[in-house]
């Protein structure tokens, strides 16, 4: 497997589905909102940490994790505060942020992205900790194991390992003759590291050979893109990262001016271009870590708590991409897709 690295700095922002969430971007995380509990007179404050950019879509799935509180009795203006804390696509942030977290005395953290989850977990043994997206945790150490986390951390995770080797039969199916694919991952990630791992044995199992492209940042894409047409690959595998989230427009024009098709993970990197996506619903994610919050202030330990891990998959088809790249997508695969875009 041939492999290289491109260094890269600095992030940006994008705007992704669901544009009339952009409304929320005013207020929806810049500012403290409360909502009820069980327990009346308790105010309880949850820090919201997420890796990535306070886009609209991203928003929007944070608004998810607090309608599902709001599913589960919790009435604005009597029982919770949050504190909302974003780190722009800078890792080294991360820490910093949760002290601040703390300082302010949050009584869950709930994270997105992996590096998220593990940054937090570095730095408070303690306050419980609920991811609502990012990789399997027992996989990178941060607990004991999924069914019992045996710490301070829990929640669901998005990234199940079947989903890396569903993306290459996919990819497959759409172009039969494919032998060499590019993947690009974040080298910040830890958890996109592991998603390439899942991706190999998939993909050698059905005679495409992987030309490994790890990244740090969004800033030197354009030297990644340009080193990945060189090596004459059929397509481009983009692995999760909250880091690439709020690029996703950026990397689909990248892959459109040379040609490659693109598979990526969630359905927003489909809807800003790029040719396929398949992964889990984030949305659904975020609503079902609002039921750890709930337990975790009504007594539950995060320790005891099993961590789940995605149940919704979406397969999302950009047939405007496709005509774009001269592709002709398959009548089969266009009737499993949960959306085409045209």
């Amino acid at each position: 497997m041939a492999r290289w690295a491109v260094q890269l700095s600095g992030a940006g922002a994008v705007l992704g589905r669901r544009a009339f969430l952009g409304t929320l971007t005013g207020g929806l995380l810049a500012a403290p909102i409360a909502v009820g509990a069980q327990e009346t007179g308790k105010v309880y404050r949850i820090g919201l940490l997420d890796h990535s950019a306070p886009d609209p879509t991203r928003l929007g799935w944070w608004q998810s994790f607090k309608s599902g509180l709001r599913d589960l009795g919790y009435v604005e203006g009597q029982h919770v505060v949050f504190e909302p804390r974003w780190a722009r696509e800078d890792a080294s942030r991360l820490p910093t942020l949760t002290a601040e977290l703390l300082r302010v005395n949050v009584h869950v953290i709930v994270t997105a992205g992996t590096a998220t989850t593990a940054a937090a977990g570095q730095v408070t043994r303690t306050t419980p900790i609920v991811q609502a997206s990012g990789s399997d945790l027992a996989d990178l150490g941060v607990v004991a194991s999924l069914a019992r986390p045996g710490g301070n951390v829990t929640g669901v995770t998005s990234q199940a390992s079947e989903l890396s080797g569903k993306r290459i039969e996919l990819l497959k199916e759409l172009i039969p003759h494919v032998s060499r694919v590019a993947i690009m991952w974040d080298r910040e990630n830890p958890g996109s590291a592991s998603a390439l791992r899942d991706t190999r044995g998939p993909a050698t199992s059905i005679g495409v050979t992987l030309r490994d492209v790890g990244v740090r940042a969004p800033r030197d894409f354009e030297a990644a893109f340009s080193a990945i047409a060189k090596e004459r690959v059929a397509a481009v595998i983009v692995l999760p990262s909250a880091a690439f989230f709020p690029e996703r427009r950026r990397i689909a024009d990248l892959a459109a001016a040379r040609r490659l098709p693109t598979v990526v993970g969630a359905r927003e990197y489909a809807e800003a271009g790029g040719l396929m996506s398949y992964g889990t619903d984030f949305p659904d994610l975020f609503r079902r870590a609002a039921r750890y919050v709930d337990k975790i202030l009504k007594g539950a330990k995060p320790a005891d708590l099993p961590i789940e891990q995605p149940t919704k998959f979406e397969l999302v088809i950009n047939l405007k991409t496709a005509k774009a790249l001269g592709l002709t997508i398959p009548p089969s695969l266009l009737l499993r897709a949960d959306q085409v875009i045209e």
